[in-house]
Order: C-alpha cells, then structure tokens, then sequence
C-alpha cells in the first residue's frame, strides 16, 4: 500500500496489526508491484493478480483463501481486483481443477448494503436467516482485538474509519460463500 507514498508506514502498520491477532511476522507477504498500485479507483490486472495469488498459495502449501466479494464490501476497486483474480484462476476449467488438487478452497467476504453494514450486531438475526457457507460472529473480546488491530492502521484511520470501527457488522458479523 503504496497510496500516498505511506508505502513503509502501512506495512509497519499492517506487521503491528498482524502481530495484535497473533499472525507471524513470517506469514506476513507485502506484495510491492508497479502494476498493482494501492489506490481504490485502479483496477488490478487480473491476468497478473492471479498468477501472483496462485504463486503465493503453491508456495505456501495454502488450503483456504478468504477474500472480498465482487463488490469488494467498500466498493474499493483493488479489493474488487481480488475476487476478479480469484474468480479467474478459479473458475477457469483448468485452474480450477488445479485447485482442487490444491486442496484449496475459496471464501468470499460478503458485501451488504449500507444499512445492514452499519447496524451492528443488530445484523445477526438477519445474517442468520439468509443463506451462507460460512458466518463468523465475534465475541466481545474478539472485537475488541479486532479494533486494537485497526488502530495499528494510523495513516488510514479518517473520520469515517472509526465510525466504521463503532458501528460496522465487519467488526463482529462476517458471513461467507464459497466461490
């Protein structure tokens, strides 16, 4: 992430957040390319994205990838990018069969409208009744590290982010397809 030239300063934020949720410093990849810039009005070229993606999960013998959505839960184009290059590698006849014998499983992250997305955990009644493969729901102390973790982001913390860090369901309901 390098917009606003804060490349460095994101990806000590982001090894800080990690280690708040208990994730290695060694499974942490920052993936630094001039074709793929941080910036939420570019779109990823998905050809590229999938081959780095299907690189990553080779190397690292990786059996589950959770990523956004095709509307990216925000609408950010780069996470958009990241379900376009999934969705690609996994839904071509050939890839996908690799896949398989990967082991490798896909999740989406589902995006909700904006009133579901800001009501809390008054969402979970609703997030139970509809369909899902897969519905994480959070414990207070669980959201709470989640915030921690957030708060590691600094340089992206804006007015509207701890709005989201209060009221958002992300922060405690996540629920998931399978691609």
């Amino acid at each position: 992430g390098n917009y606003y030239n804060q490349g460095e300063i994101r990806k000590k934020e982001l090894e800080q957040s990690c280690f708040l949720l208990g994730i290695p410093a060694s499974n942490v990849t920052v993936l630094d390319h001039r074709d793929l810039p941080d910036n939420p009005a570019v779109e990823w070229d998905t050809q590229l994205l999938a081959a780095f993606v299907l690189k990553h999960i080779e190397a690292n013998n990786i059996n589950l990838v959770v990523t956004f959505d095709a509307g990216g839960v925000s609408g950010h184009a780069n996470h958009i990018s990241l379900y376009a290059a999934l969705r690609y590698k996994y839904c071509c006849s050939e890839i996908f069969i690799h896949f398989l014998c990967l082991g490798c499983r896909v999740l989406l992250l589902e995006s909700v409208n904006l009133f579901r997305k800001y009501i809390s955990v008054l969402d979970v009644p609703v997030s139970c009744l509809l369909p899902r493969d897969a519905l994480f729901i959070l414990t207070e102390e669980e959201t709470e590290q989640a915030r921690r973790a957030m708060r590691c982001h600094r340089s992206q913390l804006l007015w509207f982010r701890h709005i989201y860090m209060l009221f958002s369901r992300y922060m405690m309901i996540n629920s998931l397809r399978l691609l």
